[in-house]
């Protein structure tokens, strides 16, 4: 397997673990597999994850501002805000509401100190 492409899996195993009504952020799930930094790598990842086999709720990563700035890589414009509105996330002008709130931290990390 390539090196993007282990990568991409570990991504995917995280991101696969973000229960529906949660967002979790590029950074956040870049820190979880031990590759702080690499928040545009995981974004790329997730630009990918409707190639990988198995399903990756990409719409539930937004980035540090809770913005769908991954919006883009979906079948329309709306797609991403509509995945999250059915699971109970609020959005309004492409910003996750209540961000903090609905915020999921894998491994216990702390995006908020």
């Amino acid at each position: 397997m390539s090196e993007n492409g282990d990568f991409f899996s570990r991504v995917y195993e995280v991101v696969k673990q973000i229960p529906a009504g949660r967002v979790t952020t590029y950074g956040a799930v870049a820190a979880a597999i031990g590759s702080p930094g690499a928040s545009r790598m995981v974004g790329w990842a997730m630009n990918k994850a409707f190639s990988h086999t198995g399903y990756v709720p990409a719409h539930r990563v937004v980035n540090r501002n809770g913005l769908l700035t991954g919006k883009h890589a979906f079948p329309n414009a709306h797609t991403m805000q509509e995945l999250l509105e059915s699971e109970g996330v609020r959005v309004k002008n492409d910003k996750v509401m209540d961000f903090q709130k609905v915020f999921w931290a894998p491994d216990g990390i702390d995006c908020f100190k």
